[in-house]
Formats: C-alpha cells, structure tokens, sequence
C-alpha cells in the first residue's frame, strides 16, 4: 500500500495521476469500492478524509472498514489531506474527527511500503 498526504490543493491526485499513469476514473473519491473486481489490483482512494467522516457521522467504524480494505487489496494507493494542523476546533464532533482521522493516518503510515507528502505538487518522500 502507498499512503500519499498532504494539505487541501496542495496537487495530490494529480501527483498520483502522473507518477501511477492512470486516467480519473480509476479514482474512488471518498469512498472504499464495495469490490473493486479481481481486474483492479491497485484501487486508488482519494480524499480518504471525506470518508473517515462519513462514517463517523453515521456510526461506523472507519477504522475497521479501512484496514480491511487494504489487506484486501495490498497494492492499493490512499490519498489524504491532512486535517490536524491548524486551530483545534470548538466542536467536540470535528475534534474527534481530526483525531481519528490523524490516527488511522498513522496506522496507515505504519502498514505502507510507501509514504509521500504532496506540497504544491512537489512529493516528499517521508518512507
């Protein structure tokens, strides 16, 4: 799995459109395929964060229905924009979101064979 991150327009998908040679409609955005197929080894997701908090909002475990994801399909790419930067919000339901969703970013980090930080489309390689 390649986990690539960064802030909001900072040129993510373009990123990974480039360096993968793929086409936008091979892009989930903000949602994990139910089944991608056999036919797609690497599912790419984008905006992951519109995701974790969707499911938060509806009760679900973004947690859970991430890491299954990916051990379901190992070769997959995850785009992120990080949210936990900036002032702490006042709202109890946007702070556990930042934190959530900065912790399964972590575990992310911890999984992937692959981390690259995305800033004014210029990639950084974290690992």
């Amino acid at each position: 799995m390649k986990l690539v991150i960064g802030g909001y327009a900072q040129g993510k998908l373009n990123y990974v459109l480039h360096r993968y040679d793929l086409k936008p409609e091979m892009i989930w955005d903000g949602e994990l395929p139910e089944n991608a197929g056999d036919e797609i080894k690497a599912p790419v997701i984008n905006n992951l964060q519109n995701f974790i908090k969707r499911r938060i909002e509806n009760g679900g475990c973004p947690e859970e229905e991430i890491m299954q994801f990916v051990r379901k399909y190992p070769d997959c790419v995850i785009i992120s924009d990080e949210v936990g930067n900036g002032i702490v919000p006042a709202d109890a339901f946007e702070r556990e979101y930042r934190e959530r969703t900065g912790k399964i970013l972590v575990e992310l980090a911890e999984k992937a064979e692959e981390v690259e930080r995305v800033i004014c489309g210029i990639a950084q390689k974290i690992k």
